[in-house]
């Protein structure tokens, strides 16, 4: 009977051998791949380089300068200084100003080109740093509080730009000196004085007459009065009153300006102003309303701005409908010198830089009666 050879008979293969043809069974090793960030880098690198035409470079790709000698490295990014000394917080009487005039221009409006918004101006970062520390020497100053049957004295300098009514350029009057008095409460007659001109009685029968804006000549209210204290019709008592948290008082002052321009963060700035310049308000009151600012888009900083009384310092601005309106700080205590508005663009009136209202608040004080001044500041 014949049997079967076995397979065990046959030459056995070596090593190498069993270990080529296991090979041969296995399926072939996966190739590594890229991660999902190194293939988009790798895409977008090639295809800019397919983008560049003969050679062109890449318009949005930044050149690396390497000096020579030296091995090339990333450089370092160095944060920006902002060059303002920290804010002294002794106390004093703030001074208050509304827009730079040309110390020589009497009789002609100043010109202040570099201060455009564009040509020196810096934005963003640098305006929430700036106006942060401006709240913070507000919060710390210190003033007397005013007693509601008293007087805001606030006394300043101003002069606003006038144009013809067939238009041409604008023409500035010398500044003048301009005194108020507003009662604390609102229920006694106020009182505002102005070098060359009579005195004019606000709000005789209650708030009859009201001014538009610092610096303006009472008018008479076309709404009857009546309608109390606002942010545009402001009293001592209902500044004192006002938010002392910064967004619930850009709401407050949004709601109450509304329906006054096409720009509501412009109407907001400039309701700001007003009360930064036509009022005396408590320093946390103060603090808000800078932090208030911070929050409205467009703020921007001039790095050097002078009042109407020739006090040089640092601005904060925001520019619309043709006109930067700028806030002067002393750039060492952070007080608020003053309020100027300047022409951001050639036009009519005249050419960018050319200064179109100008005050610069010297004293303010709580006085007992119309027409009382208070002691000289020292």
């Amino acid at each position: 009977m014949n049997a079967t050879p076995r397979r065990a008979a046959q030459r056995p293969a070596s090593e190498e051998s069993e270990r080529r043809e296991l090979a041969e069974l296995l399926p072939p090793p996966a190739v590594p791949g890229l991660d999902a960030d190194r293939q988009l880098l790798l895409r977008e690198a090639l295809l800019r380089k397919a983008a560049e035409p003969q050679g062109r470079p890449d318009p949005l790709r930044r050149p690396v300068r390497r000096p020579a000698g030296r091995s090339a490295r990333r450089p370092a990014r160095r944060p920006a200084r902002f060059r303002i000394a920290v804010p002294a917080l002794a106390c004093a009487l703030a001074v208050v100003g509304v827009v730079a005039l040309d110390p020589r221009g009497a009789g002609t409006p100043g010109r202040d080109r570099a201060a455009v918004a564009g040509s020196g101006a810096t934005g963003g970062s640098e305006a929430v740093r700036l106006l942060d520390r401006i709240a913070l020497a507000a919060a710390g100053s210190e003033q007397p509080a005013v007693r509601a049957d008293q007087f805001v004295y606030i006394e300043s300098r101003v002069a606003f730009a006038a144009q013809s009514a067939g238009g041409g350029p604008v023409t500035m009057a010398p500044a003048h000196t301009r005194q108020v008095w507003l009662s604390a409460d609102g229920s006694r007659p106020g009182l505002l004085r102005e070098e060359g001109g009579p005195d004019t009685r606000l709000g005789e029968d209650g708030p009859v007459l009201h001014l538009d804006r610092p610096g303006a000549t009472a008018r008479p209210d076309a709404t009857g009065g009546g309608g109390g204290p606002s942010v545009g019709e402001p009293t001592h008592a209902f500044v004192a009153s006002l938010p002392t948290d910064p967004n619930a008082l850009l709401r407050l002052i949004r709601d109450q300006t509304r329906g006054q321009g096409q720009d509501p963060d412009q109407r907001a700035f400039t309701a700001i102003g007003d009360l930064l310049a036509e009022t005396w308000a408590p320093p946390q009151v103060g603090a808000a309303l800078y932090r208030a600012a911070e929050r409205i888009p467009g703020v921007t900083v001039v790095a050097s701005a002078v009042d109407a009384a020739g006090r040089e310092g640092v601005a904060v601005a925001r520019t619309a409908y043709g006109r930067q309106t700028q806030w002067v700080f002393d750039r060492t205590t952070y007080a608020f010198l003053g309020e100027r508005t300047i022409l951001a663009e050639d036009g009519d009136a005249g050419p960018a830089g050319t200064v179109v209202g100008t005050s610069a608040v010297l004293a303010r004080a709580a006085v007992d009666r119309v027409g009382e001044l208070p002691p000289p500041v020292r």
